[in-house]
Order: structure tokens, then C-alpha cells, then sequence
């Protein structure tokens, strides 16, 4: 389960972020919307990871999604779905030792969860695109 709470404090970190609250520590402020559940330390461990990830390769990363918009302006993509992409596309690209389809899989379930209702479609539209350019198409 942490990989999951992981992604999901990663996600909300990037989106925050975006949203013009630009401190790499933000993600050690961060709590549940529910609080009956706690941070693990594990969660917060992998969500650290990927959030300064994505961070540190942010050009890269939003490159990679801008190249694989098919009639849509990244300018223009709601800020839920970009933190999701920008988060899974990191994922894709520089942690490789994941499978694609577990990495898009969260994707959906985080655009399901978090984002408008048929968002999800989109994710994994462009993150599926993404897992295609990759060397061998993913592992």
C-alpha cells in the first residue's frame, strides 16, 4: 500500500506546486484529507522520491507530454491531470524498473479518484502514447 499513498501525496504535492506553491519541501506538510488514515513513513519515502523526481526532470517530463498531446494545448490541461501526468511520465521515463502498465494503471485509478469524470480516458491515452516512444515500448 505504500507505493499507492505514495503516489497519491506525490500527485497532491506536484499539484500544489502547480498551483504556485513552489516549495520542494511541500510534501512534508502534507496530510490526509481523512484522518483516520496516517502517513506511513514508507508513504512519505516514495512520495518524497517521486515528487523531487519529477521536479528535478520537470522539463523533460512536460516535453514528454507535450509531444504526445494529439490535438490538445498543454497550456490548457486542467492542473489535476497535469500533476497526474507529469507524476506517471517521471515514473515511465526514469524509473524503469516498473512495469508500464502498473504505472499507467495508477494513473487511472488516481485520475478516477481525484480529477473530472471522464479525465481518465485522457491519462492514459497520453501515458499509453508515452509507454509506446519508450526503448522497446516499456518492458
Amino acid at each position: 500500500m505504500a507505493r499507492r499513498n505514495g503516489r497519491i501525496l506525490a500527485f497532491q504535492a506536484l499539484f500544489a506546486w502547480e498551483t504556485g506553491r513552489n516549495d520542494p519541501a511541500l510534501l512534508d506538510t502534507f496530510s490526509w484529507k481523512d484522518s483516520r488514515r496516517r502517513i506511513a513513513e514508507e508513504d512519505l519515502v516514495f512520495g518524497r522520491l517521486l515528487f523531487h523526481g519529477a521536479l528535478e526532470h520537470i522539463d523533460e517530463v512536460d516535453e514528454a507530454i507535450r509531444a504526445h498531446l494529439t490535438n490538445w494545448d498543454f497550456n490548457r490541461l486542467n492542473r489535476v491531470d497535469l500533476a497526474i501526468l507529469r507524476l506517471s511520465a517521471y515514473t515511465l521515463l526514469y524509473q524503469r524498473d516498473l512495469h508500464p502498465s502498473i504505472v499507467i494503471d495508477e494513473a487511472v485509478d488516481i485520475a478516477k479518484e481525484f480529477s473530472q469524470d471522464d479525465s481518465y480516458k485522457f491519462v492514459n491515452g497520453v501515458l499509453d502514447n508515452i509507454r509506446k516512444d519508450l526503448p522497446g515500448g516499456g518492458p
